[in-house]
């Protein structure tokens, strides 16, 4: 059987004497549609964070398709086959929306080294780069400066980008955030016509979007996983009902 798309063992993160994540355990299976919630505070983003590399564990193994990254830098993770977003969008606003796409399409490419080609000449990274911008229904402002664009479009780059190097782990930093009633739907429609071979983990703070997307729901607490199990059975929890939507049951 194929390993795990991502299988977290034990992880912990600490600041100081916080235990900003502690002892936590995952697994994402290839091809899942994974959320992770919790209210503000709970360790979400931190969590992404250790998973990408951006912070080290304190303890525990994070492990990508079978392989243990738990101190390799982000750029070796994304080689596996890791791509993730962010909750505050990381575009860059002076180049238009098609320079964006050819650097993210030229990242892991090995061309990319060359120091006397223009990237701009490789066609099949120019291809590549319009397909994804046609794809999340972009064409439109392919010339235009991301700077300028709305900020439902910028995520929507920010997604698209994220799919240039072709991930097998994809990790969505709360996407549908800020995005108007039908921004969100657009937003949703574009996530549903991914790759199914692609693992999605999507932390998203509108339970709405995350019953509607994910099967399989991860709630964090303080740092801890408080259950997990399919969407049915967690929204059902009494306990997540009262800690995460302040409800209380009978």
């Amino acid at each position: 059987m194929s390993p795990p798309a991502l299988l977290l063992e034990d992880v912990s993160r600490h600041f100081g004497g916080l235990k900003a994540v502690d002892n936590v355990s995952l697994t994402v299976a290839p091809g899942a549609r994974h959320a992770l919630i919790g209210p503000n505070g709970a360790g979400k983003t931190t969590l992404f964070n250790l998973i990408s590399g951006e912070l080290t564990v304190t303890t525990g193994r994070v492990m990508l398709f079978g392989t243990d990254v738990s101190n390799l830098p982000p750029h070796r993770r994304a080689a596996l086959g890791l791509a993730r977003t962010f909750q505050i969008t990381k575009l860059f606003p002076g180049l238009t929306v098609f320079e964006n796409m050819l650097l993210a399409c030229e990242a892991l490419d090995r061309r990319k080294l060359s120091m006397h080609r223009a990237v701009s000449s490789y066609s099949d990274l120019g291809q590549r780069a319009n397909e994804l911008i046609e794809r999340f229904a972009l064409s439109a402002l392919g010339s235009e400066t991301a700077a300028n664009l709305s900020y439902g479009d910028q995520r929507k780059l920010e997604v698209a980008l994220s799919m240039a190097a072709r991930p097998r782990l994809l990790l969505l930093d709360e996407p549908m955030a800020g995005l108007s009633a039908g921004e969100s739907r657009t937003m949703h429609a574009l996530l549903d016509q991914l790759d199914p071979a692609i693992a999605v983990l999507l932390i998203e703070h509108d339970m709405d979007v995350a019953f509607a997307f994910a099967e399989r729901i991860t709630v964090l607490h303080q740092g801890r996983v408080l259950t997990e199990g399919h969407k049915d059975e967690v929204s059902a929890n009494g306990t997540v009902q009262q800690i995460y939507l302040g409800t209380t049951t009978e």
